[in-house]
């Protein structure tokens, strides 16, 4: 990263520059939905744009931070497609970095040393509260001349007089009153710096152009802004999403179902295609279109299409939504990923065959794999509850009789079994569905599965059979 600062620049040098988004998240947890949006959008951005998109690891908790959440972050990312230009930086690795802005924030007259104490600080605190007034720190230290002794923290000079406006690409002109800014810490006594700090400091230096995040950090944004003002760097142009909330309008949490990504993907089964394509409808449109390939998405997305209220997650929707990538899919990826989840037990060439008509009817993976599970079960079957119960004695006489009609069939393809079957229904009198409830049963040990004729074309003759005839003998 460049270090140094710059010249503030005008409308026209700002425009000219070439886009660069980041993603910052925090590695003390996976990677939560909402980031998974926030990350989706910069790349989107920055991609349309013809830009940079940076991923910076903000670890600078290390009590909290742990590799295992960012290896998920990571892992999440790429599952998602969302790859990142150059390696991903660490906010750890620059300390020294944005300890020198500090100091020289310092020395510019925009920030001071404070020796207030613990009690300091907790007095006026409870003044402010007893006042039911904001709490604003009222530091002795701001205009000292003198020094005090021991450890010391250094402070932002926040402005007291006048206003700042941000025009939010999201949300419009924001104006507040400089009176509400505080004079928060920037190096901490023990020299380390704080996250208000490090972030400006990582995206000036980074070239970052466009901060996209949540608007959780629209309150910072003013704070951080009298960091890059002091420092006279180029302001970044702002935009700030509504969060993610549940389908009854509270904020997102876990009682509102999965997330982290992850769960989406392992637990769920959702495809990332599906994730991505929802992600990005979740807050932003481009007239009524629904669907978005990867590429279709990076030639119309612009900010301007964020709206500013908070988006609901509907699982349903996206569950829908999945159904229609796992029917779009390629036949041998799903199952590839069926198998995976139904065992070792396996076999990836029968269910490439068998997809056309088992994911049709699955809205996930799990209920691709559950669907496509009678394939490769043992005899004798186990049977659902339901299944047990429509296989009654007048039934397995009946799979019997079914039994010997097939047994005279030859060709053994879904055309001549639908033909054979609806034969020996009409020659018995009995309506299609008579048969077929038994058979599923006899075949798949379930009462729902693929079209009946698929099901015994998938099995094949002598499997198919053995089956029947093993629920037949009861």
């Amino acid at each position: 990263m460049a270090s140094g600062s710059a010249a503030t620049e005008g409308p026209a040098e700002a425009a000219a520059r070439p886009v660069v988004t980041r993603f910052a998240p925090s590695p003390t947890g996976f990677l939560h939905i909402g980031g998974a949006r926030t990350a989706l959008f910069n790349w989107l951005y920055a991609r349309r744009m013809g830009g940079k998109f940076l991923l910076r690891i903000e670890d600078t908790d290390k009590a909290r931070s742990t590799q295992p959440a960012i290896e998920a972050i990571l892992d999440g990312m790429r599952w998602l497609g969302l790859d990142w230009d150059g390696h991903e930086y660490y906010q750890s690795q620059f300390w020294a970095r944005h300890a020198e802005v500090a100091h020289e924030l310092l020395a510019r007259g925009h920030a001071y040393k404070c020796w207030m104490s613990q009690q300091e600080l907790a007095a006026q605190r409870d003044r402010a509260q007893a006042e039911r007034r904001p709490f604003r720190i009222d530091s002795p230290w701001r205009e000292a001349a003198d020094e005090g002794e021991g450890a010391f923290v250094i402070r932002l000079k926040a402005p007291r007089d006048g206003e700042s406006t941000i025009d939010d690409r999201v949300q419009g002109r924001v104006t507040v009153q400089n009176a509400e800014l505080d004079d928060f810490i920037l190096l901490r006594s023990d020299g380390s710096p704080t996250y208000m700090l490090a972030v400006v400091v990582d995206d000036h230096d980074m070239g970052v152009t466009h901060v996209v995040r949540g608007d959780d950090h629209l309150n910072n944004a003013f704070r951080q802004l009298a960091i890059v003002r002091g420092m006279g760097w180029p302001e970044p142009t702002y935009a700030h999403v509504p969060l993610i909330h549940g389908s009854d309008g509270a904020k997102l949490s876990k009682r509102h179902g999965a997330l982290g990504v992850e769960a989406y993907r392992d637990e769920m089964g959702i495809l990332p295609e599906a994730l991505f394509n929802y992600l990005l409808r979740l807050g932003w449109g481009h007239g009524d279109r629904e669907e978005f390939s990867r590429e279709e998405a990076t030639e119309v997305f612009d900010l301007d299409g964020v709206g500013k209220s908070p988006s609901r997650f509907d699982l349903k929707k996206l569950q829908n939504l999945n159904g229609h990538y796992i029917r779009a899919a390629d036949d041998a990826r799903l199952a590839r990923l069926a198998a995976d989840r139904i065992g070792p037990q396996a076999d990836t060439a029968l269910l490439t065959e068998a997809m056309p008509v088992l994911k049709t009817r699955a809205r996930d993976l799990n209920e691709l794999a559950d669907g496509a599970s009678f394939l490769f079960k043992q005899r004798p079957l186990p049977l659902t509850e339901q299944a047990e119960a429509l296989l009654t004695a007048d039934a397995r006489a009946l799979l019997a009789r079914i039994s010997a009609a097939l047994r005279a069939e030859q060709s053994w393809t879904t055309e001549a079994l639908e033909a054979n079957l609806k034969a020996y229904a009409e020659q018995q009198g009995l309506g299609l569905g008579k048969l077929a409830q038994p058979l599923r049963a006899a075949l798949t040990g379930q009462t729902t599965s693929p079209g009946i004729f698929d099901v015994l074309a998938l099995l094949g003759r002598e499997e198919s059979l053995a089956r029947i005839d093993a629920q037949a003998a009861g």
